[in-house]
């Protein structure tokens, strides 16, 4: 949502992280605890929560290792490459053709910096287990992995139906995530999500799978 280099935040991750509010109450009603996570300094991150008027956790990964470990951002010599870690595979770098660069280059520019480094960053969320005291990594889903969030977002906020004002059913979600950001969740055990076979998704980028391991 908002890389090191960045004025401003992603347009469309600022879009999604505007129901951030709406439904971290609902997820906090069942020990569930949102954070977004990005790259820019906090100072930053700070100015652009007040501005958009966010009350959600957002914190800096700035100086750690964080989005290395859980491959949401790239480095320019990964760029050059030409290929990164992401979404369970390897990926290419894209460029839009100089033909057609123009909308990309105007879209990267609302955030205050180029297409190249616009793209550094990368969207991913992850959620977390405490049980007795030892932090769990139990769920990692990337690019369409993270189609739910909209259906989270969209359907989160108070809304007004035939004149009468009703809440929006309470969500449940195992985290979501923007460009640049990683979101987590920590809760007990009992929260944890059973995740869908990967080969039940059509499309090669639909990759949603756990990511077991030892605890944190």
């Amino acid at each position: 949502m908002f890389g090191p280099g960045y004025s401003a935040g992603c347009p469309a991750c600022s879009a999604i992280a505007d129901g951030f509010n709406g439904f971290a109450i609902h997820l906090a009603n069942h020990d569930v605890m949102l954070w977004a996570v990005s790259r820019a300094p906090l100072a930053k991150l700070h100015g652009y929560k007040q501005r958009m008027g966010w009350s959600f956790p957002w914190a800096s990964s700035s100086g750690s290792d964080l989005n290395d470990d859980f491959d949401v951002s790239l480095t320019e010599e990964q760029e050059r490459a030409g290929a990164f870690e992401y979404n369970f595979r390897e990926s290419p770098v894209w460029s839009p053709p100089t033909d057609v660069r123009g909308p990309f280059d105007a879209w990267a520019a609302t955030t205050g910096t180029d297409w190249a480094t616009y793209t550094r960053e990368r969207p991913g969320m992850s959620a977390f287990a405490l049980e007795d005291g030892v932090v769990y990594h139990t769920y990692s889903a990337y690019a369409r992995g993270l189609d739910g969030l909209w259906a989270c977002t969209s359907g989160s906020t108070e809304r007004r139906e035939g004149g009468t004002r009703r809440a929006a059913p309470t969500t449940r979600s195992t985290g979501t995530a923007a460009t640049t950001s990683t979101i987590t969740q920590t809760g007990p055990a009992s929260n944890r999500t059973r995740v869908a076979d990967p080969a039940a998704y059509n499309h090669p980028d639909h990759s949603v799978r756990a990511r077991p391991g030892p605890p944190l």
